[in-house]
């Protein structure tokens, strides 16, 4: 039985008890302090200092500010993280600060961190007086993590984003089948509230490869939009490609980032049906930033715009807004096609709306092939009774006070309100 020391274990929400995205939890034990996550807000133009939490110690000296605990590579769990003050200690994947490594010198908004310790599956950290221990799971960001963190005797365990149709979904049977034991706060998830009904489920990613396959398999120029981290939808278009005898087509990005995961079982140069294709703007990027090195590692699968056309019925190439001049100085639209293999929702503004439109001024029209990051409400049944806590917490989520009617033992709180574990 737990010894109970009221208070001595708190825990606060800055935000994410009324929104997705943008996530970031304070833990207090002995008087010292953890952050779980420093996301920046999925409605945010980009980061800036106003967005920070009223946390102390992220950008003026307070060693009672431990670590800061990043559950998965999505910036929305990490956006901030720029903007805090580089002596705080910082804890995550070793494969998620890899990813973030490969994609600094890609884009402005990413930077290559300085961790200090590594989550690795179901090992525990200890960390001033919290004992952490990382479970990892399956989600649309590789090597993402729930977190179990003891502390004065009690127990909380957060979920991250979760879900339980992805390529690792064992990862998620498992943790069910063998749960961390006497939680007395889970903050759990909720991303597919609203979005779904309590017995749905969303399509699993050999689902998605499927309808892949049966769309390669007819004639035509593709190109398909995805993130190349979204480790395991690159593994299906990846897939499809080899069962319809079509070339993909990766950038120096995405080929980095499969490097990074560290993971040989992922495709690489000199695999079959793969080949390096450096668009315009990266061509150009690489060149202002003398950073030729990022191209030596593909100079064996490299092909070039020229010899697209002459292959163009069985490619398919993984495609950006920032392409469309390739497609022009290519000639590439005749009998061409689109994917969009992304969360929806980006088309209805921004880049997302724009490339949209201009397809469909073009005569093509943008399918959308794409499953969830996250979990059905019907395993989200399933992940709470496993856990059984004494209290579950909504977070990630528009959808709060719907949690009562699918979930036991649903306690809300507010974002900046301070409470016992």
């Amino acid at each position: 039985m737990n010894t109970r020391l009221t208070g001595a274990f708190r825990a606060r929400v800055h935000r994410g008890t009324r929104q997705i995205g943008g996530t970031c939890i304070e833990l207090e034990a002995d008087g010292q302090r953890i952050l779980l996550d420093l996301g920046l807000p999925l409605d945010a133009d980009g980061a800036s200092d106003d967005l920070l939490p009223d946390v102390a110690g992220l950008q003026g000296e307070d060693p009672s500010l431990s670590a800061i605990i990043i559950s998965h590579g999505h910036g929305d769990h990490w956006g901030l993280l720029p903007l805090c003050k580089p002596a705080i200690p910082l804890v995550m994947g070793a494969a998620t600060a890899r990813i973030m490594g490969a994609s600094a010198p890609f884009a402005p908004n990413f930077f290559a961190p300085n961790v200090s310790k590594y989550l690795s599956d179901r090992t525990p950290l200890q960390i001033g007086p919290f004992r952490l221990t990382p479970y990892l799971v399956d989600h649309s960001a590789y090597d993402a993590y729930a977190l179990e963190i003891e502390a004065a005797g009690s127990r909380l365990f957060y979920s991250g984003d979760i879900r339980a149709h992805g390529r690792k979904a064992a990862l998620f049977e498992q943790l069910v089948r063998k749960p961390p034991q006497h939680i007395d706060t889970m903050l759990m998830e909720g991303s597919s509230l609203g979005r779904l009904s309590e017995h749905d489920h969303f399509e699993s990613e050999q689902a998605i490869e499927a309808r892949l396959i049966e769309n390669f398999s007819r004639p035509g120029f593709v190109m398909i939009s995805a993130s190349a981290q979204n480790i395991d939808r690159m593994v299906g278009i990846y897939r499809a490609c080899k069962k319809t005898n079509r070339t993909l087509l990766l950038d120096v990005y995405a080929m980095e980032i499969l490097r990074a995961t560290g993971n040989p079982n992922l495709p690489n140069v000199g695999w079959p049906n793969l080949s390096v294709y450096v668009p315009e703007y990266q061509r150009r990027h690489i060149a202002r930033n003398q950073r030729f090195d990022l191209l030596q590692p593909y100079k064996s699968a490299r092909i070039f715009r020229e010899h697209i056309a002459e292959i163009v019925d069985s490619v398919v190439m993984l495609f950006r807004p920032a392409m469309m001049r390739d497609l022009e100085l290519s000639n590439l639209w005749k009998d061409a096609r689109a994917i969009w293999s992304q969360w929806d929702g980006y088309l209805n503004d921004g880049p997302g709306a724009k490339l949209k439109a201009e397809l469909l001024g073009r005569g093509i029209k943008l399918d959308v092939i794409h499953t969830s990051g996250h979990a059905s409400i019907a395993d989200l049944k399933r992940l709470a009774t496993a856990l059984n806590p004494n209290r579950l917490v909504p977070i990630h989520t528009f959808q709060g006070d719907r949690f009562s009617d699918y979930f036991d033992n649903v306690t809300r709180r507010d974002d900046g309100e301070w409470w016992d574990v």
